[in-house]
């Protein structure tokens, strides 16, 4: 998997954006810590998804790519998708949940892709997909369970860690473990010294469960405000890895994260959805202790007005 994250890096080279790494004196003086930011919510879409949609559409043969692609999600993943489509001239067919974010809805319809909404409480939206996919020759770009997805979110830590080649932590966050997957491959075939630790909602510990117990747990539309963690369960790929390569998995509180999205934005004047907002939380909260030097991943910034100004006036 490194081997194709190197390549994933190369083939993304001019068409991602080289995100910033930043820093708040702030913060470092208040947890006693140096800790660096690498801010994936100033990649194209708004998110890290562009790395792995890029990767993955990219590599399709000519007939694929003619015959157009699909994908669900519930919004990152499908601007990214569709985003990639209207770069590289390929039709795109995504599936969202109708409670989504209405600023993702509405970035996807204005890449020109074609939006199928399902009702989360009642529909399966792999299931919406694979209805939609009889009798049709269109190619399945999955959210996070599929290799070229998984190497292309490696190469943020990639690029992370030559930047701050000696970083003794990072903390990545966690839906359907595409990015934490990434992450840890990239980090241990990086440093020798870099623990990685994954951090998702209390509300949709999944991946926490699974990780501590060694099976994987699935828990169905978490309801959480960081949307961009409501997955199930970890993928048939993703979980080995995260097993394999990830030291430690931690949960936050609903709380925690909105405190954490608040600080990004009265201290640093940054704009970071919640799911975003993980890693920052684990240690404002103290659920990781701050040690050595830490780098933690912002994995986006799409957030509604509504949704901010509720968190930012503490609704």
């Amino acid at each position: 998997m490194f081997e194709q994250i190197k390549t994933a890096a190369q083939r993304l080279s001019g068409y991602a954006h080289q995100t910033p790494v930043l820093s708040s004196s702030t913060l470092n003086r208040q947890l006693n810590a140096e800790i660096y930011f690498k801010c994936e919510n100033f990649q194209r879409v708004g998110a890290f998804k562009f790395r792995g949609a890029f990767n993955s559409i990219s590599q399709l043969s000519e007939e694929q790519k003619r015959n157009g692609v699909i994908a669900y999600s519930s919004g990152n993943h499908a601007q990214a998708v569709a985003c990639v489509g209207n770069l590289l001239g390929v039709a795109t067919t995504i599936v969202m949940p109708n409670n989504a974010p209405e600023i993702k809805l509405a970035a996807t319809r204005g890449y020109g892709a074609k939006i199928v909404e399902y009702d989360p409480q009642t529909q399966i939206r792999e299931d919406v997909a694979a209805e939609i996919l009889s009798g049709r020759e269109l190619t399945l770009i999955p959210p996070f369970d599929y290799e070229p997805v998984i190497a292309g979110q490696g190469t943020v830590a990639y690029e992370f860690l030559q930047s701050q080649p000696d970083l003794d932590l990072i903390l990545a966050p966690c839906g359907g473990g595409g990015l934490l997957s990434g992450t840890a491959v990239a980090a241990k075939h990086l440093s020798h010294k870099c623990s990685v630790i994954g951090v998702e909602p209390e509300l949709g510990d999944d991946a926490t469960l699974s990780f501590r117990t060694g099976k994987l747990h699935s828990k169905p539309n978490p309801p959480t405000i960081a949307d961009g963690t409501r997955t199930t369960s970890l993928g048939g790929l993703t979980f080995p890895l995260i097993q394999e390569y990830v030291d430690d998995m931690q949960t936050v509180s609903e709380e925690a994260i909105k405190e954490a999205v608040r600080f990004f934005f009265y201290r640093m004047k940054l704009v970071v959805e919640p799911s975003g907002a993980l890693g920052l939380a684990a240690l404002l909260s103290g659920v990781v202790k701050p040690r050595g030097k830490i780098g933690i991943i912002i994995s986006g910034g799409n957030i509604d007005g509504e949704t901010m100004s509720g968190i930012l006036l503490k609704k």
